[in-house]
C-alpha cells in the first residue's frame, strides 16, 4: 500500500483486540505506527470494516477499524492516531522482535 499516513515499524508485541460481540482474542502486533497496526491471528474470525478495541501489552484500548485480512494477518486503522510518547514507548519498549508466527502444519 503506498497511502500510509505514517511508516510502520517491525515489532513482535504481545495485545488482544476486542470485536463488537466481545469476543477478546490474543495477538502478536507485527508492525505498528502512530496509525495502525499488523497483527497475526491464529484462526482469524475478522472481516474488512468490522471496529475492534485492540490493546497493546498494557496500554489501551484503541480504538481501530480493520482494513483487510489476507489468511492469518489483519491490517487495521486506528480511529486516533496513537499519541507521539506513548507511540514511541510501544516501538522502543514493548517490541520482543525474536517472536516468529508458528510455522503452518
Amino acid at each position: 500500500m503506498t497511502d500510509r499516513q505514517s511508516s510502520r515499524h517491525d515489532v513482535r508485541i504481545l495485545g488482544r483486540y476486542r470485536s463488537g460481540a466481545g469476543i477478546k482474542r490474543d495477538v502478536t502486533m507485527l508492525d505498528v505506527s502512530e496509525t495502525g497496526c499488523r497483527f497475526y491471528d491464529r484462526r482469524c474470525v475478522l472481516r474488512p470494516d468490522m471496529s475492534i478495541t485492540i490493546r497493546i501489552e498494557t496500554l489501551g484500548p484503541f480504538d481501530a477499524q480493520v482494513r483487510w485480512v489476507r489468511d492469518d494477518l489483519v491490517g487495521v486503522q486506528f480511529a486516533n492516531p496513537v499519541y507521539g510518547p506513548v507511540f514511541e514507548f510501544i516501538r522502543d519498549s514493548l517490541d520482543n522482535i525474536n517472536w516468529k508466527p508458528p510455522k503452518a502444519a
